[in-house]
């Protein structure tokens, strides 16, 4: 029977075993990578903590996002479709999953840092509202300082999850996923709150917009609102006439122009043409047609449950009533109606306003 000194002694024995596979990835990472590549033994977190024996520290971020509440809300909220019926239209969720094998491609072919792309891709959509930029572009109406959901993605792996202790993210993965998001007005380079400071953080942003313009037309077609023919000659001649030309056209241009370079960059005629086909999808298929019929029905859900949470914050969970006396009630009930799921917004509207027997069956 082992004593307490044998036991002790495995412990420590597995301690240091342990933290030589955390060296083994750190010493490969500092001989494999670009130049211009971050270094995880560079990474920063604002709370210091004992590192994981086995885990690099973007790899702890990216297993603490996967983990968390707001992640796991993501497979029940909108991407494009609201509430959408057929199995195969995209949700939030799958959307992210998109993005992160994207970004992984993207940096193995320029020998980046995959751990912090991923974490960072990952983390990048936790903050969107339900029923996608329609419930964001009311949450900005109602919040004096206004409302993005990459602020608000921040906002919860710093101070939302774990009943407001925050996830501890490294900055350089908060930075990625606050900067992954440009203006709808813009070109991929802009962004109203700055430039990624990691050549990392410019690849989620790559990444994020490769992902949606494919997967969107995928699911477009597939409501049938647009078909493969509709979309721009000129776009279909430089980026591909199937979504899977277009998808490796894309990947493929961001890895070779970027080769070498110590920011990641799309060459001119694929960027272009990617612009194109963003303006493109937003007159065609974001901002008009079937998939904006039910906008102002989903705003007025959301409007109501606002609305009613301000005048009653005592009715929300305590861990928002902790933050309506702290930052105000305003804010309380934006984070609030902001982490619901569509589904959960709902039944909640349902359960506040609707008679029992109009209800949703």
């Amino acid at each position: 029977m082992a004593t307490d000194t044998t036991l002790a002694r495995l412990s420590q024995l597995r301690k240091v075993v342990a933290l030589r596979i955390r060296e083994r990835i750190e010493q490969r990472e500092a001989a494999s990578l670009a130049p211009a590549a971050t270094r995880v033994t560079s990474a920063r977190r604002d709370r210091p903590e004992e590192p994981s024996p086995t885990r690099t520290a973007f790899q702890v971020d990216r297993d603490r996002i996967v983990h968390s509440k707001a992640f796991r809300r993501t497979k029940h909220k909108t991407q494009v479709f609201l509430a959408p019926v057929g199995d195969h239209y995209r949700t939030r969720l799958t959307h992210i999953l998109e993005v992160s094998q994207i970004g992984r491609s993207i940096a193995n072919g320029i020998s980046l840092n995959e751990d912090l792309v991923e974490a960072a891709a990952l983390g990048h959509d936790v903050g969107h509202t339900p029923f996608g930029h329609v419930g964001e572009e009311l949450l900005a109406k109602f919040l004096p300082e206004g409302f993005r959901h990459n602020q608000q993605s921040v906002r919860i792996v710093e101070r939302l999850e774990r009943g407001g202790l925050g996830l501890n993210i490294t900055h350089e993965v908060r930075d990625a996923i606050l900067k992954h998001s440009a203006p709808t007005h813009g070109g991929l380079e802009t962004a109203a709150w700055g430039e990624p400071e990691t050549p990392e953080g410019w690849i989620v942003r790559y990444a994020d917009k490769i992902a949606y313009l494919h997967h969107d037309i995928d699911d477009a077609m597939r409501a049938g609102i647009i078909s493969e023919t509709d979309l721009p000659a000129g776009v279909r001649t430089a980026l591909g006439q199937t979504r899977s030309e277009r998808l490796d056209t894309m990947i493929d241009d961001v890895i070779v122009s970027s080769t070498g370079k110590a920011i990641p960059v799309m060459g001119d005629e694929v960027l272009d043409a990617t612009n194109e086909l963003r303006r493109w999808m937003f007159d065609n298929v974001y901002l008009a047609g079937p998939a904006k019929t039910e906008d102002e029905k989903a705003q007025g859900v959301l409007w109501e449950l606002l609305q009613y949470f301000e005048a009653r914050p005592e009715v929300m969970p305590s861990e928002h009533q902790k933050i309506a006396e702290a930052e105000g009630i305003k804010r309380a009930v934006a984070d609030y109606v902001a982490g619901m799921t569509d589904g959960y917004a709902l039944d909640t509207y349902e359960s506040l306003f609707l008679p029992l027997a109009w209800g949703r069956r």
